[in-house]
């Protein structure tokens, strides 16, 4: 352990994944069934970005499409065939391909595992506080405040 009592090295394919499997309010949660996300930045107490060991089952979504104004995202596939969906359309990626998403750039994205087998891939994303997330195929829009994000419908009611 550092003198932060974070550790210096770990296997990233052994840390579990996350308890809860989506922050999305229902009915888009259940939507994210498939999807495992292994948290590997907060470990070693990064506070600028986020880290994810992310692994998608057959048919499952990386996250609802979607586009940041204020963080940056970057996926870098290790493993798998995944669909990259954005604005102009559909792409699959094959293991050593990386994408990156550009604040402000209005671009949505996800990924879908269209394949029979498992996708695995790091994801990357800065954490600037004040984001606002779009969600052009769903009746949902997301502020993070305080460090926490709040969901509501596009009208701005509350889920």
């Amino acid at each position: 352990m550092s003198e932060f009592n974070y550790p210096i090295a770990i296997t990233a394919s052994e840390v579990a994944p996350r308890a809860k499997k989506s922050i999305y309010p229902e009915p888009f949660a259940s939507r994210m069934e498939g999807r495992e996300k292994s948290i590997l930045g907060d470990l070693f107490g990064v506070k600028n970005f986020g880290v994810n060991l992310t692994r998608l089952k057959p048919s499952a979504s990386s996250a609802l499409r979607h586009a940041h104004t204020t963080q940056d995202e970057f996926i870098y596939v290790l493993q798998g065939c995944p669909t990259l969906i954005t604005d102009e359309g559909s792409q699959q990626l094959t293991p050593g391909m990386c994408a990156g998403f550009r604040a402000g750039s209005g671009n949505a994205h996800h990924l879908v595992n269209n394949t029979n087998e498992e996708v695995v891939y790091l994801e990357i994303g800065d954490r600037t506080p004040g984001d606002v997330v779009t969600y052009p195929d769903d009746d949902l829009q997301a502020m993070l405040v305080d460090g926490k994000w709040q969901f509501t419908h596009k009208d701005s009611q509350p889920y």
